[in-house]
């Protein structure tokens, strides 16, 4: 299948075309209707209420399993589900990953009562949380989840994995997949930022886009594509407090520029499905906004797909946002703002509230055959209608070396060198180390969230092949070079033991400190302070006093804020959340056998109560307590958005564009020559800036358009273009359009600038 990594030595990268300015005044549109299919209608004329309102619903695996039995199904609660209440899908796992043959098994039998039993022969759709491989299915390789996919700055390797990701869990018997994240890391104190493409909009699109294409449009057919979905439509990353599910408050420019491009390019990209933010904003719980799910979602950006809510979060607008005064209440809010599908998942109140709302006549029919269309549609275009059962001749697709060489790449290519004095990196193989630290020895601090468990914790359910830092340093150095009592438990009190540290770095050349967070996923790995914790901290204090150097490496799905550490350190290695593959691309890096090339997706803080990020505002370096200044003072981060150290050394020069003043037709390709000026091979990120003299709303002081990826050898010197237009650096007004300024921007690429002029 072609399925290798690869790095491009020169390369465009074109941002898409924005759309034509519109406002938040505009008269909405009617909402786009799906291309009539003579199979949808005649099926839809036949069903009864209780039938469409039945494919609405969506249903959590645990109704129909026997008692507290993982996989084993209950006939009786399954015909209940499926013929009495003629529920469209299902979701989800219990407890734990499962085998192909257990997928196989369940969801045979799930289809044979849905494809057999029920009055229309409808097949269930089953949907599936894969969000950095087949994460759901035993034993699969697992690849870095997205902000280490962001490091790479490689949208190919994105498209691979997503492409492998589909393969696997259609072999499962499983056509949806709950991914790509496009959320914004803005907020690092929220839990899911390890999930999003970090804290850029173009970086989010193009990633996303990527990942859209290779979940539905591989080129290899429907029996190896899933539906994707795009989520969580929209502002869910941004919550005032950093609480998952709490309140976030955005300005509509902010919104439309911002939050909004990465869903539009889903849309444009082909992306089946969307799920909604599980929040709310500015006041207004997104389930149960029309505006957002239909002057926007439908009728601005025309989707077409299925929408689907998060889990519960209908009930929630009774019980928690408190909109709704009732739970039926609730759900005529959700269904009337434009929400095709309730992930309820444990009951049937979705279910029996919709079905009343339409027989009062308070929802018409009309409004319940528009999401029934749409989910009847995709499961037309996923083949289920043709045969909904999972096709045992795919169960050798599956966990191939192919897909283990794709995902090893990812890992190599998203560690990140933050920090090398005195190159102290790479290490001998022949020195001996001391390897300390909660994250050395746990597989769950390298994979966090959706790694066989929801929370990515139980460290039984990992593969074999799976190898720590410690275990994959072992590895490379041999067992006489290593010294390390690091227990696998994060919480051991032998991870934090500062006076064996001591001891054994007696007999240490160097310490390889590893600190950073355990596994967790969505509201349990909610924090109060981005500080990293005391018992941490005091760990690289006790490593510095040895005398000996100090090799942090940071195992963490979010900047920990390390300010009084870091200056104690020799070296800084930013590892993420590497995966299955990540111990032993992080061994690779520390003794040289990769040099790394990773550069930071978000900008690291220095300081828990001062995150500005890159594209901050110029006013935001002001800093009153410095008199006479201007400037750059008020933006100190610990390492910048882009940041990221090479065992070899690059130089870039000759920004060059082919015209210094341009119009609204005109095509700008943007050249600029990068040279290796050390002594081995490696790969360079370029990253390519703008920034607006003066605009109408304030601008930012830089703003990403392109990046790209160079690989060179020593001395060898390669030119990297890219190719921009007016609307790629427009930005959104406060009539809400998208517009382009006359006036001069800058053009930036390293320490190369030169400006440009829009006429």
């Amino acid at each position: 299948m072609g399925l290798h990594a690869c790095s491009s030595t020169t390369s465009t990268t074109q941002s898409p075309s924005q759309t034509a300015p519109v406002t938040q005044t505009a008269p909405a549109l009617s909402v786009p209707a799906l291309p009539t299919d003579p199979f949808i209608e005649d099926l839809l004329a036949k069903m009864s209420v209780e039938e469409k309102v039945g494919q609405m619903t969506q249903l959590t695996i645990d109704v129909i399993l026997k008692g507290n039995e993982t996989t084993v199904v209950d006939a009786a609660k399954l015909r209940d589900v499926l013929v009495n209440h003629h529920i469209g899908s299902l979701l989800n796992v219990r407890n734990h990953a499962y085998t192909i043959d257990q997928w196989h098994q369940i969801l045979t039998q799930i289809q044979n009562v849905a494809t057999k039993e029920t009055r229309h022969k409808i097949p269930v759709i089953y949907g599936i949380d894969a969000i950095h491989g087949a994460n759901y299915l035993a034993g699969s390789t697992l690849f870095p989840h997205n902000i280490g996919m962001a490091a790479t700055r490689n949208p190919a390797l994105v498209n691979q994995s997503a492409r492998i990701t589909a393969i696997e869990t259609r072999a499962s018997g499983i056509p949806w997949n709950f991914d790509p994240v496009l959320d914004l890391g803005r907020q690092p104190l929220w839990p899911r930022f390890e999930e999003t493409y970090g804290e850029d909009m173009f970086m989010a699109k193009t990633m996303g886009t990527a990942a859209i294409t290779g979940y539905e449009k591989n080129g290899q057919g429907q029996d190896f594509t899933v539906a994707s979905c795009m989520k969580h439509y929209l502002g869910y990353s941004l919550p005032a407090s950093g609480k998952d599910r709490t309140p976030a408050y955005i300005p509509e420019q902010m919104l439309r520029e911002l939050f909004l491009p990465p869903f539009k390019a889903a849309v444009e990209a082909g992306a089946s499905t969307v799920m909604i933010n599980s929040a709310e904003i500015n006041g207004v719980p997104v389930h149960a906004s029309k505006y957002y799910l239909t002057d926007i979602l439908r009728n601005e950006l025309g989707f077409q797909g299925v929408a689907v809510s998060d889990w519960e979060d209908v009930i929630r607008l009774h019980t928690r946002h408190r909109v709704a005064s009732t739970p039926k209440e609730a759900v005529r809010m959700a269904v009337e703002a434009g929400l095709d599908m309730s992930m309820v998942p444990y009951d049937y109140s979705f279910y029996d509230h919709l079905i009343a709302l339409v027989k009062e006549g308070t929802i018409s029919e009309e409004r319940i055959n528009l999401s029934v269309r749409r989910i009847l549609a995709l499961k037309k275009k996923l083949g289920l209608f043709e045969n909904a059962f999972p096709k045992p001749e795919l169960k050798n697709r599956i966990q191939t070396a192919e897909f283990d060489k794709v995902a090893y790449q990812s890992s190599l290519e998203s560690i990140t060198l933050l920090k090398n004095e005195k190159q102290t990196l790479p290490l001998a193989k022949n020195s001996k180390i001391l390897v300390v630290g909660p994250t050395a020895n746990n597989l769950g601090a390298l994979h966090s969230s959706w790694s066989y468990t929801w929370q990515g914790s139980d460290e039984s359910q990992y593969p074999k092949k799976t190898q720590t830092v410690l275990q994959a340093l072992i590895g490379k150095m041999g067992k006489a070079n290593v010294i390390s009592r690091a227990a696998a438990d994060f919480n051991a009190p032998a991870n934090y033991d500062v006076a064996q540290l001591k001891r054994d770095a007696a007999q240490a050349k160097a310490i390889v400190l590893c600190l950073g967070e355990k596994a967790y996923a969505e509201s349990p790995g909610v924090i109060d302070d981005l500080t990293l914790d005391a018992n941490q901290l005091a760990l690289a204090r006790a490593a510095k006093e040895t005398g000996k150097p100090v090799i942090l490496v940071l195992l963490e799905g979010r900047p920990r804020v390390i300010s009084a550490i870091e200056p104690l350190a020799d070296a800084v290695l930013m590892g993420y959340r590497p995966s299955t593959f990540g111990g032993a691309a992080i061994a690779d890096v520390l003794v040289g056998d990769h040099n790394p090339e990773g550069v930071l997706p978000f900008t690291y803080p220095r300081h828990a109560g001062d995150v500005l990020l890159y594209d901050h505002k110029n006013s935001e370096e002001i800093r009153e307590d410095v008199p006479n200044t201007y400037g750059n003072v008020g933006f100190n981060p610990q390492w910048q958005f882009g940041h990221g150290l090479s065992y070899t050394t690059f130089q870039f020069s000759d920004l060059r564009v082919n015209k210094t003043t341009f119009g609204a037709t005109d095509e700008l390709q943007i050249t600029v020559k990068v040279k290796n000026t050390g002594s081995r091979a490696g790969s360079k990120a370029v990253d390519l800036f703008s920034r607006d003299h003066f605009a109408s709303i304030t601008p930012s002081a830089k703003r990403l358009r392109g990046f790209s990826k160079v690989n060179l050898q020593p001395g060898q010197e390669r030119e990297v273009s890219f190719t921009l237009t007016a609307k790629d650096l427009a930005f959104v007004n406060q009539q809400g359009q998208w517009v382009t300024e006359p006036g001069a921007f800058d053009l930036m690429v390293g320490d190369q600038k030169t400006t440009i002029t829009y006429q």
